[in-house]
C-alpha cells in the first residue's frame, strides 16, 4: 500500500467518529439528504435545499459524462424544455431586463458593481450568481440579500413539484440538475417579484451555458479571460473566448474589458458574425480624470477594470431607458482603439460613486481583522486570478500597521478543485513567504449532514483528501527546489504514521514554510487561531491534534505571536467554509 494510501485511510478512520454517529461515505450522505419531501404547507429551508442537493451528479456519473460528453447545443435545448415544463416559455424572460455577464474572472465582482450602482438609483434588482458561500439561497438576492429562506422555500417546491410532475424517467424526461434548477428558479423569482433589471452572471461557459437561453438582454459584458475549465471550455484563450462571446445577441450592446490580442480578436469576430455592437472599456482612470478619484467597496488593484466594466454596463442600460442622471460625456463618439471601438468616456455620477463605493461582495479581497488575527479571503481559482491576489495580499501587508513588540507569522490556508493546475497556483504563492502552509477539503464538518448548504456530492471524500496530499506534495517539492534548486526529492515517510487529524506533515528545513493537510475546515481554523480569535470560539480542540511535532510546535509559536496574518485562497467554496465559521450571522 502506498504511504498516502495509508494516511488517507488514517485519516478516515479517526475522521470517522462525527457527532450523532454519522458516516462520512458518499452513499450515507446521499441518503440523509433524499429524505421524501414533505407536503406544503410546513416544509423547512433546510428540507428544500437537501431535496435540491438530490439534483446534483455524483461523482461516478460525472466521470461518465467526461468521457461521452453530449452536444453542446443538444444540452442548450434542454434548458429550453424544462423552462415550458416550469411553466414558462423563452419569450416570457423577454420581459426582464437582464444584464448578462461571463467572462473567466472578475465577472461575480463586476455584477456586484453594477448591480450595486443601479441600487443606488432607487431600481428594485434582481441577481443571480454561483457558487454560493455559505447559504445557497445566496445566488438569487432580491436589491442586494439573499432571499429570505421562506421565499427560498416557497419558490423552491412550487418549481419542484412542477417539474417533478412531469418527468418521465423511460422517455429521458428527468428533473434538470442542481444549476439548471437554479436558474430555472432565478426567472421564476425575478419575474413573480416584479424586479426592475436583473444582473445575471454566466456559470462556466457562455454560449452552451444554461442561462444563454435569454434571448434579448438589455446589454451583455465580458470580464477577463483566463484558462479555466479547459474540459468544458477549450485548452486555448481563443477557444474560450469563443465560448464566452456565445452570449452576444444581434442588435444588443456589449462591452469587454481589454484582453490579449488573439482572444480580443475571437470576440470582435463573433461580434460580428452575431452583429453584435461590441465596444471595449476605457479604463477608470479616463472616467476619474478631471473629477476626484474613485473609491471601490472592493479592494485589489484587479477591481478597477471590473468597477470600469460594471460602469459602462450600467451606463449603457440608464441610457436606453432615457434616464437623465447618467453622467456627462467626455467624448461624444466612440473612438478606435486597437481592434474595437472605444466605449464612450463620460463622468461618472455621484449615484455611480455611491454604488461602487458601497459594493460588498463576500469571499473577493475581503479582510476581517480579529484580535491578532487578519484573515484574508479571496476566492482565486485561475492563474490570472491568483496572480491578482498576491499582489492584494503582499501591499496589505505592505500597509498594515506592524507590531511594536512580538513575531509576526503568515499562513496560507489552501484548497483547489476539479481540473485546475494547483501546482502552478501554489507556485505563485511562494512570493508571500508563508510560515506555515496548511491544507483541507472543502468541508466545514466531517459530516455534513446536518448543513444541508455545504453538502457536495460531485466528489468523494476519498477523492478530496487525496488531492489535499497532492497539493502538500507540490508545495514541498516548490519549497525543496526553492532551497536546493535542481533537486528534486520526495520526502521520507513520517516514523510511526499520521497519529491525529493531521495527514502527512512535512518536517520543515530551514528557510521552508512547514506544511500540514487537516480533514476539514474546522480543525485547520482550530489550529490556526490557537482559540485567539474574539469573535470564533469553538469548542477545545482534541488533543490528538497537536500530536504530530510539526502541529505542536507550531501551536505554541500562533500562541505566542503578536500578529497572524491568515491567506484562505484556491477556491471559493473553501472561502464560503471559513466564513460559516468566522461570521456565523452569514448562517442565519
Amino acid at each position: 500500500m502506498s504511504r498516502a494510501r495509508s494516511h488517507l485511510l488514517a485519516a478516515r478512520f479517526l475522521a470517522a467518529v462525527p457527532s450523532r454517529g454519522a458516516t462520512t461515505g458518499v452513499a450515507a450522505r446521499r441518503g440523509l439528504s433524499a429524505w421524501p419531501a414533505p407536503q406544503e404547507p410546513g416544509m423547512e429551508y433546510q428540507e428544500a435545499v437537501r431535496t435540491l442537493n438530490t439534483l446534483q451528479t455524483n461523482a461516478n456519473y460525472l466521470e461518465q459524462v467526461k468521457r461521452q460528453r453530449g452536444d453542446p447545443q443538444t444540452q442548450l435545448e434542454a434548458m429550453k424544455l424544462y423552462l415550458a415544463r416550469s411553466g414558462l416559455q423563452v419569450e416570457d424572460l423577454d420581459q426582464l431586463n437582464i444584464i448578462h455577464i461571463t467572462g473567466t474572472k472578475g465577472k461575480g465582482s463586476t455584477c456586484a458593481f453594477a448591480e450595486r450602482i443601479l441600487r443606488s438609483y432607487g431600481l428594485k434588482t434582481g441577481f443571480f450568481s454561483s457558487p454560493h458561500l455559505v447559504q445557497v439561497r445566496e445566488r438569487i438576492r432580491i436589491n442586494g440579500q439573499p432571499i429570505s429562506p421562506e421565499l427560498f422555500t416557497k419558490y423552491f417546491w412550487r418549481l419542484y413539484h412542477r417539474l417533478d410532475e412531469t418527468k418521465d424517467d423511460s422517455s429521458c424526461v428527468s428533473m434538470p440538475s442542481y444549476f439548471r434548477f437554479l436558474t430555472l428558479m432565478a426567472f421564476h423569482v425575478f419575474l413573480q417579484e416584479k424586479v426592475d433589471l436583473a444582473v445575471m452572471e454566466v456559470g462556466i461557459g457562455g454560449a452552451y451555458d444554461c442561462t444563454n437561453i435569454i434571448r434579448k438582454p438589455v446589454v451583455c459584458g465580458v470580464s477577463s479571460l483566463g484558462i479555466d475549465h479547459t474540459g468544458l471550455l477549450g485548452d486555448t484563450m481563443e477557444k474560450i473566448a469563443w465560448q464566452k462571446g456565445g452570449i452576444f445577441k444581434c442588435g444588443v450592446p456589449a462591452f469587454t474589458v481589454p484582453q490579449p490580442d488573439a482572444p480580443l480578436a475571437v470576440l470582435r469576430d463573433r461580434a460580428q458574425e452575431i452583429s453584435c455592437p461590441l465596444y471595449l472599456c476605457p479604463p477608470l482612470e479616463a472616467l476619474e480624470e478631471g473629477g476626484p478619484p474613485l473609491t471601490l467597496g472592493l479592494e485589489g488593484e484587479h477591481q478597477r477594470s471590473n468597477a470600469a466594466l460594471a460602469l459602462q454596463l450600467t451606463h449603457c442600460w440608464l441610457q436606453q431607458k432615457g434616464h437623465q442622471d447618467i453622467g456627462e460625456l467626455k467624448t461624444s463618439r466612440p473612438s478606435l482603439l486597437g481592434q474595437l471601438p472605444l466605449a464612450p468616456v463620460f463622468q461618472p455620477t455621484s449615484r455611480m460613486r455611491h454604488g461602487l463605493r458601497d459594493t460588498e461582495w463576500l469571499g473577493r479581497t475581503q479582510v476581517l481583522r480579529r484580535g491578532p488575527l487578519t484573515w484574508y479571503l479571496d476566492g482565486a481559482h485561475t492563474t490570472s486570478s491568483m496572480q491578482a491576489c498576491v499582489r492584494w495580499f503582499r501591499q496589505a501587508l505592505h500597509r498594515r500597521e506592524r507590531p511594536s513588540s512580538g513575531s509576526e507569522v503568515r499562513v496560507l490556508l489552501f484548497n483547489s478543485t476539479g481540473d485546475r493546475d494547483s501546482a502552478a497556483l501554489l507556485k505563485l504563492l511562494q512570493p508571500c513567504q508563508f510560515d506555515y502552509a496548511v491544507f483541507c477539503p472543502n468541508l466545514t464538518e466531517m459530516s455534513s449532514a446536518d448543513n444541508a448548504d455545504q453538502q457536495n456530492f460531485t466528489v468523494t471524500l476519498d477523492q478530496v483528501l487525496l488531492r489535499c496530499l497532492a497539493h502538500q506534495q507540490h508545495w514541498s517539492h516548490l519549497q525543496e527546489e526553492q532551497a536546493s534548486p535542481g533537486l528534486w526529492s520526495t520526502p521520507s515517510s513520517e516514523p510511526g504514521g499520521p497519529t491525529s487529524l493531521l495527514l502527512a506533515p512535512h518536517p520543515p528545513h530551514t528557510h521552508s514554510t512547514s506544511s500540514l493537510v487537516f480533514s476539514c475546515i474546522t480543525h485547520a481554523l482550530q489550529w490556526i487561531s490557537q482559540g485567539r480569535d474574539p469573535v470564533w470560539q469553538p469548542p477545545s480542540p482534541p488533543r490528538s491534534l497537536l500530536a504530530h511535532p510539526v502541529a505542536g510546535s507550531g501551536a505554541i509559536v500562533l500562541h505566542e505571536a503578536a500578529a497572524i496574518h491568515v491567506l484562505v485562497t484556491g477556491s471559493l467554496h473553501l472561502v464560503g467554509g471559513v466564513l460559516k465559521l468566522l461570521e456565523p450571522s452569514l448562517s442565519q
